[in-house]
């Protein structure tokens, strides 16, 4: 389907067509119409698909229907996960109502409030919040959601599992009741049906390229590889691929580090993001990577939420997500908008479990690469615990240290500790202080005919 075939004004169809777009992809042709209608909308749609678009064009155009000058107040309000998402939002909003008198700022911490708080005062037609700076400005008296006709939640389903239940039921309490809900997901857990009888009244179901269906254009490699060699095969990957861009995924924000400095310290430009980096950081971070000044850009989950790459080259797993639906949204950021888009996967002997996770998911089995300088030969899994020692487990010798001794003496204070009471209170005598008495009875009474008494120290204190 075109977007002139949606009912989009002339503006918006102007707009679309500056960014060059044409084709409506899967969820714009099904959740345009409703939304510009006025229903409720839930939307499930992975990453990659255009559900931006898919809320941003028919909220704009409903947004113009009663556009009235004078002091603008904020009657939209889109919530996003992370800081980078936010942006991104913004960025498509700003660009699809070029034509259009609407107004458009985005708030998000990380950064000072100062320019956030100007943009506020001058007057806002539609705002992309992160969760935590939405409530500061708002308790600051900054931010007022009387006026809100189309509440948008965007990537409902990673706000749940970065903690913010609490803050999406909280920002409803604040919205009129009478208003539209759009929820955009890419999966459907049950906290998100909790939302959607809180706000939605009869929503239209809109469900398309569920999260189990990579998209087909991806090709899917994976490499195995002991978990030391990961560096080394990395490095003779991208160094193969001299003018490719890679994205590439870790688990944690340290080993994000550790993996762009190997690769800088190997002649490969490359930056890390995650949250303990600043907002001006990532964002510098990102905007070099999009401009092709760095090759690599190595990332946590969190992080890379909202991370949108026209014609990135390749994804690479570095590390195994430990959910499978994670690894379809890590892929997704290539081979978007109909491109050609590859992903290349490192697993180690202890991940193979979660490849498995990934191939009953994707209902598909990935190629292996048989082919490198780094065969996998460590087939053992590390035990966790203590020391060597699976949790859970202990030795023996471990087992018969802290195995409790039966009380075998009738006697009170037996079999207790030495110089401690006794459930009695009888205090038992040390074998140190056994010892002393056995001695002071071998040499007898004392003899005070030489005892000198000790002196008195006067010293103040």
């Amino acid at each position: 389907m075109k977007f002139n075939e949606l009912g989009l004004n002339k503006d918006l169809l102007q707009a679309v067509k500056d960014l060059g777009y044409v084709e409506t992809s899967e969820i714009q042709s099904k959740a345009i119409p409703p939304i510009l209608n006025g229903k409720d909308v839930l939307g499930l749609a992975q990453t990659g698909t255009g559900k931006t678009a898919a809320f941003a064009l028919p909220t704009i155009q409903n947004l113009m229907k009663n556009h009235k000058k004078g002091k603008r107040k904020i009657r939209s309000l889109v919530l996003a996960p992370t800081r980078e998402l936010a942006i991104q939002v913004y960025d498509s909003f700003k660009a699809y109502s070029k034509y259009t008198p609407l107004k458009t700022a985005v708030i998000y911490g990380g950064v000072g409030q100062g320019a956030q708080v100007r943009s506020l005062q001058q007057g806002v037609d539609i705002l992309v919040a992160t969760p935590g700076r939405l409530f500061d400005l708002k308790h600051q008296g900054f931010v007022n959601l009387g006026s809100v006709e189309v509440f948008i939640l965007d990537e409902a389903d990673r706000m749940l599992d970065m903690g913010f239940i609490n803050d999406i039921k909280k920002t409803i309490h604040y919205l009129p009741d009478e208003k539209q809900s759009l929820l955009f997901s890419a999966t459907m857990p049950k906290e998100i049906n909790e939302i959607v009888e809180e706000i939605m009244d009869e929503p239209v179901h809109v469900a398309v390229t569920p999260v189990s269906s990579t998209v087909d254009k991806i090709s899917q490699d994976v490499y195995f590889v002991d978990k030391e060699n990961k560096i080394s095969l990395l490095i003779d990957v991208i160094k193969k691929e001299e003018y490719k861009s890679f994205l590439i995924f870790t688990r944690t924000k340290r080993n994000a580090d550790k993996v762009s400095k190997a690769l800088s310290k190997n002649g490969i430009k490359s930056q890390a993001i995650h949250g303990d980096k600043s907002q001006n950081a990532r964002q510098r971070a990102l905007n070099e990577f999009k401009a092709y000044k760095i090759q690599t850009l190595v990332a946590t989950d969190i992080a890379a939420r909202g991370i949108d790459v026209d014609e990135l080259d390749y994804v690479i797993n570095y590390e195994l997500p430990e959910e499978a639906e994670t690894y379809v949204h890590r892929i997704g950021r290539t081979g978007r908008k109909g491109q050609d888009g590859a992903s290349i996967s490192f697993c180690s002997y202890s991940e193979i479990p979660l490849l498995k996770d990934i191939e009953r998911l994707i209902k598909k089995k990935i190629n292996v690469i048989h082919d490198h300088n780094y065969p996998l030969e460590n087939k053992t899994v590390p035990k966790k615990g203590r020391g060597n020692k699976a949790r859970g487990q202990q030795s023996t010798q471990t087992t018969n240290k802290r195995k409790r001794q039966p009380n075998r003496s009738s006697e009170k204070g037996q079999g207790k500790k030495d110089g401690r009471t006794d459930r009695q209170g009888n205090r038992n005598k040390s074998s140190k202080g056994k010892r002393r008495n056995d001695k002071k009875k071998q040499l007898g009474p004392y003899d005070w005919s030489n005892h000198k008494p000790k002196k008195k120290n006067n010293r103040k204190r």
